[in-house]
């Protein structure tokens, strides 16, 4: 299930989403293979009741559908207005970062890590957000460069938006204004201004007048 589209905003385009990569669920794959020649060597050495590989069985079954929840949950958003990150089935948590405050994005691969194509992200961003690692992503260079690509693209829309705003006088300029406020509030009423940074801005476009 991808990312819902009601919770995009009315020029939001989602450029890619992705689950992180699969090896980030070997360590499950490897507790079935445990499990299953853990239960093979009982049979044949050991006289064992039943309950003993039920009990095997389900202690391998917790923790691998525990991992797999996990994997399936995670969803990397990247949009032309914003990173996402949202994981979890019934305690979920989420993140988003604006992609005009983004300052660096750097990518970190092992060599285990660049055989099978994931690495971990680090994503700079200015404001309340800092530093944000984002693990298990696949093809970590190439989501490396959609997300600069995104960036520029969108520095040049807000920049744009700016300069159109003060083009034409002070008269046009209040009227500017006060959009550019309500756009402000509506980005904080959807959490993609933390409280600092709504007033932040607003205090900017107010000094401006």
């Amino acid at each position: 299930m991808g990312y819902p589209t009601r919770l995009l905003s009315d020029d939001e385009v989602i450029e890619s989403q992705f689950r992180p990569h699969w090896s980030g669920i070997l360590r499950e794959g490897l507790i079935v293979l445990v499990a299953i020649a853990l239960a093979i060597v009982l049979f044949i050495f050991f006289e064992l009741q039943y309950w003993v590989y039920l009990a095997l069985a389900g202690v391998a079954l917790l923790l691998v559908t525990r991992g797999l929840i996990r994997w399936a949950t995670t969803l990397h958003v990247i949009t032309n207005e914003r990173l996402i990150y949202r994981a979890g089935f019934i305690a979920k948590q989420g993140t988003e970062i604006p992609l005009e405050v983004i300052q660096n994005v750097a990518f970190n691969q092992t060599i285990m890590e660049r055989i099978f194509g994931t690495g971990d992200l680090m994503i700079e961003s200015a404001g309340t957000h800092g530093q944000t690692r984002y693990r298990d992503i696949p093809s970590p260079e190439g989501v490396q460069s959609l997300i600069y690509r995104m960036r520029e693209v969108r520095i040049s829309e807000v920049e744009s938006g700016n300069a159109a705003s003060t083009r034409h006088g002070v008269g046009e300029s209040n009227e500017s204004t006060a959009s550019q406020l309500e756009k402000l509030a509506k980005l904080h009423d959807e959490g993609k201004l933390s409280d600092a940074e709504f007033e932040a801005e607003k205090a900017k476009l107010l000094g401006d007048n």
